[in-house]
């Protein structure tokens, strides 16, 4: 695909990093620098896979000495010039939401926050980002949500999936009611806080056995919300799915309706289909999309998930899972394209249209 035909598109899934604990310094409270630099903590990097693991970067966008997505001007030259975007959500992974110290975590979201509007938001228009706030603890992170969102160019928040408890307990409910009254969509990004195996039998061995078990999780936490009540509860809240693939949700749609139709009296609230509510509540980046090649299986499955509304245009710079060049695989019926890039972002993050153009 040609830059001519991403050209406007809003990239809803952006990784800038944080080079060094030191470029946190400045935003962090005296206390925590001088607790950083007694422990000798030069990075605080969740470290799910180590700098030249091939998932962490594409060959063709490291930067020699650099940490892949620490550089400004490469991100602009490689992720916002090249497509033609016109906005880009920084989603930045980094050490502060999976702390076991809920009060370090705290200060180290909060420094992550006030160090992506400096250093990256106030630096180009195109721009935006996810508040990213300490799932250890809801009070602190609504706190967080609160100072934050004042903010336009903050257009969503942001959690990875696996987390202490299924998503949908009323432990986390705080963080959606703040995230319905501030209009933000709440985002679960692939990774974990580490206090339990993502599969439900254990700790996998290699990359390869990770790396493919998120989605368990992602369907895990997706059921939570939808049989715990959560879009019952909060009916504007909107959820959307960052590097879960695609292709899991029409089985995981049949399976949950199935189910539920069964022993629906045990989940009363759940008024409706599954189905309908996840088409409703949820949208999925549409990077990585791991369909077989050739695209008609693609199509297959665009038809089966029965909603055009719900996939948002993503390159994941710098990971290594994009496709390049090749911003959406064959098998994208044409009427998807536009929508995917453009109409279904501006739709989720409504904090873009008073500025869109």
């Amino acid at each position: 695909m040609h830059a001519t035909l991403t050209t406007g598109a809003i990239d809803c899934d952006l990784h800038p990093a944080v080079p060094t604990i030191k470029a946190l310094m400045p935003y962090l409270e005296e206390h925590w620098q001088d607790a950083f630099i007694a422990r000798g903590i030069d990075h605080f990097n969740p470290m799910s896979y180590p700098p030249n693991a091939p998932l962490t970067c594409r060959p063709d966008w490291r930067e020699p000495g650099v940490f892949p997505g620490s550089d400004f001007t490469a991100l602009q030259k490689n992720a916002l010039d090249a497509f033609g975007t016109r906005y880009a959500i920084c989603n930045t992974v980094y050490g502060g939401q999976i702390a076991t110290s809920e009060t370090m975590g705290a200060a180290m979201c909060r420094a992550v926050n006030d160090w992506i509007r400096a250093e990256w938001l106030d630096r180009d228009h195109r721009l935006r980002a996810s508040i990213v706030v300490p799932p250890q603890d809801p009070a602190a992170a609504v706190e967080e949500i609160e100072r934050c969102a004042v903010d336009q160019r903050f257009v969503q928040i942001m959690l990875p999936v696996g987390v202490e408890m299924m998503l949908g307990r009323k432990f986390y409910w705080p963080i959606y009611e703040a995230a319905q009254r501030h209009n933000l969509p709440v985002g679960l990004h692939a990774g974990l806080m580490y206090r339990f195996a993502p599969t439900s039998t254990g700790w996998p061995s290699h990359y390869l056995q990770d790396y493919a078990s998120i989605t368990q999780t992602f369907e895990d936490q997706l059921l939570s919300l939808v049989s715990q009540g959560v879009f019952s509860k909060f009916e504007h809240l909107t959820v959307v799915l960052i590097e879960s693939g695609v292709t899991w949700l029409p089985g995981f749609l049949w399976r949950a309706v199935k189910t539920w139709r069964g022993v629906r009296p045990e989940v009363p609230w759940v008024k409706e289909s599954p189905a309908e509510i996840i088409r409703r509540h949820v949208r999925l980046t549409a990077q990585p999309i791991d369909a077989p090649a050739g695209g008609a299986q693609l199509g297959r499955i665009m038809d089966q998930i029965g909603s055009d509304d719900m996939l948002l245009f993503a390159t994941d710079f710098p990971h290594w899972q994009f496709d390049g060049r090749e911003v959406l695989p064959p098998g994208i019926p044409d009427r998807l394209v536009e929508k995917i890039m453009i109409e279904n972002p501006l739709r989720t993050y409504t904090r873009l249209e008073g500025t869109f153009q």
